[in-house]
């Protein structure tokens, strides 16, 4: 399509910019007629909101999914989950399939997890069934580390709930803050005896799934105890930059941070190769799974993508978990790596949305060549899994026998899904 993309963001990000600036696009303000707009969370609230009944065109592209929430909210989140496996359960799927303690085999990736005050009795009586046990307390829609503290003791919830009672402890439909409430990893995998997580950037670009291969690991500054004289201590517990830079051991070159290929050798040399390509294929089955755990629910709007950042913890059994996943994982450079390694996801990202740095058109076959791709792996086609199932079903209705639906290989092997590449 002629003519040069014009471009609004309210996002002053030097990653972005330069991005944008290279392919020699037009700068334009919100006002003015724009082709693609990287926008902030707030802002795509007031563009998909009711009362705007602003209604974009087939050659505007923004970075959000109306809905986004559904997924990137940390309440939402755990909601949708829980009702995908009742959903998975009723269908008598083999991943919905729990051992003898009641837990899930396929699908018990995110911790324990309730919402406050409405799940209050039913945290209560969980919490009691080991009393010994850490808690994280965490606020739905704030990011960064604000508002975190972990408890151990049921008196410390009560105590905080009095306090708080007038101002961030009441139910989110009464437009104020709701907590969820976490049984905190207290056996996570250390490295040099400090915790870790690992960050991911996962787009999803209306049926399909990619895993962008240059994730990092952000470290907390102080080394880890599970000693509850230390539950304050958030330089042990929380690795958010935000808050570790306030550290005084923080490293200001570095960052505190490994690029994931770094952790993968590193894990490749001291557990194995097999153990670690099995580590990271369960994170990949992680994203895939909670993806179409929201997908009934998501608005994937066409003149839409989304950059989640999935942050995951590794425990010393090298069992990954979910701990929540961002709208907008942070494109602030903090180390000189940093800086390259989010400029080539910017670019990465624009590559695949705006092939070609043509104006956008949502009637575009969404699916990019596999050139386009870059540092992008595909990690679920919805249109590809949706063909093999159609073939999957003809084969089944012509008589050839595809097994039975139940049967699982190897002990602790997935069932076989044509859905998740």
């Amino acid at each position: 399509m002629a003519g040069k993309v014009k471009w609004v963001t309210d996002i002053e990000k030097s990653v972005l910019i330069n991005n944008f600036e290279k392919r020699e696009w037009i700068q334009v303000t919100e006002s003015e007629d724009w082709n693609f707009y990287w926008m902030s969370i707030q802002t795509i609230r007031n563009v998909f909101s009711v009362d705007t009944g602003y209604r974009l065109s087939d050659d505007q592209m923004v970075n959000h999914f109306p809905n986004h929430y559904e997924l990137t909210r940390k309440d939402l989140m755990i909601k949708n989950i829980k009702r995908y496996r009742k959903e998975l359960e009723k269908e008598g799927s083999p991943l919905a399939e729990k051992d003898e303690n009641g837990k899930y085999i396929y699908l018990d990736f995110v911790p324990v997890t309730f919402m406050l005050p409405a799940d209050y009795n039913l945290f209560v009586e969980e919490f009691r069934k080991n009393p010994s046990s850490t808690w994280i307390m965490k606020p739905c829609g704030k990011a960064q580390g604000k508002g975190i503290f972990l408890i151990n003791k049921l008196s410390q919830i009560k105590k905080w709930s009095r306090d708080s009672r007038t101002s961030t402890f009441v139910a989110a439909s009464s437009g104020k803050e709701a907590y969820v409430i976490s049984l905190y990893i207290d056996n996570p995998l250390l490295i040099g005896g400090k915790k870790f997580d690992l960050l991911f950037v996962d787009p999803s670009l209306w049926c399909l799934t990619l895993r962008y291969k240059l994730g990092f690991c952000r470290f907390c500054t102080v080394k880890y105890t599970p000693s509850t004289s230390e539950l304050d201590n958030m330089f042990v517990h929380l690795t958010n930059v935000a808050i570790q830079k306030h550290g005084d051991d923080y490293n200001h070159v570095h960052g505190g941070k490994w690029t994931v290929s770094n952790l993968r050798l590193y894990l490749e040399s001291t557990r194995g190769k097999e153990v670690t390509s099995r580590l990271f294929d369960q994170i990949h089955w992680i994203v895939v799974q909670s993806l179409k755990a929201v997908a009934p629910v998501m608005n994937n709007d066409k003149h839409c993508f989304e950059c989640y950042g999935y942050d995951i913890i590794i425990d010393d059994k090298l069992k990954p978990w979910l701990i929540e996943v961002n709208a907008s994982p942070s494109l602030t450079s903090s180390t000189a790596n940093d800086r390259i390694l989010k400029y080539n996801l910017i670019n990465d990202t624009l590559n695949i949305v705006t092939p070609n740095g043509d104006i956008p058109d949502c009637r575009w076959n969404r699916s990019p060549p596999r050139e386009a791709l870059g540092n992008y792996q595909v990690l679920y086609d919805e249109e590809q899994a949706q063909s093999e199932n159609a073939e999957r079903d003809l084969r089944s209705r012509s008589g050839q026998s595809l097994g039975s639906k139940g049967t699982k290989g190897s002990a602790g092997v997935r069932p076989a899904t044509a859905t998740w590449k």
